[in-house]
């Protein structure tokens, strides 16, 4: 069964609905967007992409990436997702691993990705969506849909690992029908009739979303602003109807802060799914307040994308339950078609209300992480996906997020390994020792802080640190503070106390 064929089932339903926008303005209706998606699909057979085969997309929102998701799928092939604000390098290695055979760009990403040519010798084709071949790609000759197995890789997702390399969480078919399914029960009852708004990044949760979107034949609409601009939300609100979308909690702040809301009809807005970070109690009262009861949360992680446990709507306006800010400040019940509990160190479930690990299974769960037994054997035994969360569940089933196992960071909903930006600033000569940790920041959630300990006799200066993050790793991940100390905190085995430098963090002017 292959996830594209709920493409094919929307354009014969709906073949004259629009499926893809751009600000404004309709693009493709459902029969278009079938046409270029079989086109695609056809294009990438002439390229030599077989079932199973990689492809790498890596840009901003922008309608071809919708297509491109399709196009692939409809060919059989698995979908290698990039973050448009990673690093060359970091998307060089996330090619190379996946050992992707064709890569789609646009300006500002298919540049690095060209520069490191040489080191991917399983790419053959690169692509800008904006050039020739792309419009020849498109013109090509049809092919039907692709038959896969419901258990083939759809999705390779890399998720940034505390050992600095990334990994590929693989989601199959099964994996996103699940989600799309999952969609329909617990969060949105989605029609042709409806609007989905892609404020998010499409390499991420939205462009997954598409699926359910597309399932029934809604409308998906891309946002003209380069990055997110609550301002354009606001507009469109207010042209298109039946609306859902996502935001992370940052961006949600911004939109209840930007002046624009207060003079917006938010009639059309329905849903308005948060996720990927913490929120916190008194902003999300505030949101409650700006918006209404529209709001459902969702808590996921790319093993187990969007679907592990949700908030909904009910939940958020039921002001007079006894336990309602409590509540606010869970993750919820867990969704449907999927069992979560919390475990000790030996994987014992444990009683309501006390602090574990968070397991999670079913549907929705990857079937590993690509090419790597060794990372898979830890995070999924006994059938059961150990997340690295912790957390603690009520006798209700209400899950809340305590802390997160691993010492991640989240800043303005991207995901930020300490390891991976400790690695890059121990290259520096002068560098002895470092530990990465996250201090509270008001408006994106947290900021990155490096403790750094000089080489005696070295004066490490703060812009020599930040050239060399910069041409390693994304900038959202450099630290905005540098505070360099005699030595780190130790416990009596060697092991840095990054409890202390977090304390120590929140002095860091």
């Amino acid at each position: 069964m292959n996830i594209a064929g709920m493409l094919e089932r929307s354009a014969r339903q709906y073949p004259d609905r629009p499926a893809v926008s751009l600000g404004a303005r309709a693009l493709w209706s459902y029969r278009d967007l079938a046409q270029r998606v079989r086109a695609i699909a056809g294009g990438l057979k002439q390229l030599g992409i077989w079932p199973g085969d990689r492809v790498g997309i890596m840009m901003p929102n922008r309608p071809e990436y919708l297509e491109l998701l399709f196009g692939v799928w409809h060919a059989g092939a698995c979908v290698v997702p990039i973050n448009a604000r990673l690093h060359s390098k970091e998307a060089a290695y996330i090619l190379s691993s996946a050992e992707a055979k064709v890569f789609f760009g646009a300006a500002g990403t298919i540049e690095g990705v060209a520069a490191s040519r040489s080191e991917l010798p399983a790419l053959r084709v690169l692509i800008d969506v904006s050039g020739g071949e792309y419009h020849r790609l498109i013109g090509s000759a049809a092919v039907g849909i692709q038959d896969v197995a419901i258990t083939d890789p759809a999705w390779l997702f890399y998720t940034s690992g505390t050992t600095g390399r990334p990994k590929g969480a693989t989601l199959s078919h099964r994996n996103l029908m699940q989600m799309a399914l999952s969609h329909y029960a617990d969060i949105d009852q989605l029609t042709s009739l409806d609007t989905m708004i892609h404020a998010a990044p499409l390499s991420h949760g939205c462009g997954l979303w598409s699926i359910a979107a597309v399932g029934r034949a809604t409308n998906n609409v891309v946002l003209e602003s380069p990055s997110y601009d609550p301002d354009e939300v606001c507009t469109r609100l207010t042209q298109w109807p039946n609306v859902s979308m996502y935001h992370a909690p940052t961006m949600l702040k911004r939109l209840v802060g930007t002046p624009a809301l207060a003079r917006t009809d938010t009639f059309n807005l329905r849903t308005l799914i948060y996720g990927g970070s913490h929120m916190y109690v008194s902003d999300l009262q505030r949101a409650l307040s700006a918006l209404g009861p529209k709001l459902v949360q969702i808590y996921g992680q790319g093993e187990s994308p969007n679907t592990i446990s949700f908030l909904n709507k009910s939940a958020h306006a039921d002001s007079s339950h006894e336990r309602y800010l409590e509540r606010l400040g869970s993750a919820g019940v867990a969704r449907s078609g999927v069992e979560f509990r919390v475990a000790d160190e030996e994987d014992r479930p444990l009683p309501s209300g006390e602090l574990g690990e968070v397991l999670v299974r079913g549907d929705i769960v990857m079937s590993g992480y690509w090419r790597n037994e060794e990372a898979t054997a830890r995070s999924l035994r006994d059938g059961w996906l150990h997340t690295g969360d912790i957390g603690a569940m009520d006798a209700e089933g209400f899950l809340t997020i305590k802390d997160r196992s691993k010492d991640m960071i989240i800043s303005g909903g991207s995901n930020i390994y300490p390891r991976e930006i400790e690695e890059v600033l121990l290259q520096h000569p002068g560098v002895l020792e470092v530990s990465i940790v996250g201090r509270p920041h008001a408006d994106w959630g947290e900021e990155v802080v490096a403790f750094v300990v000089p080489v005696p006799g070295h004066a490490l200066r703060e812009d020599e640190l930040d050239r060399i993050c910069l041409e390693s790793i994304a900038r959202y991940k450099r630290p905005r503070h540098y505070r360099f100390v005699d030595g780190l905190p130790k416990s009596n085995y060697g092991k840095i106390l990054k409890t202390e430098l977090r304390l120590l963090a929140s002095d860091t002017t």
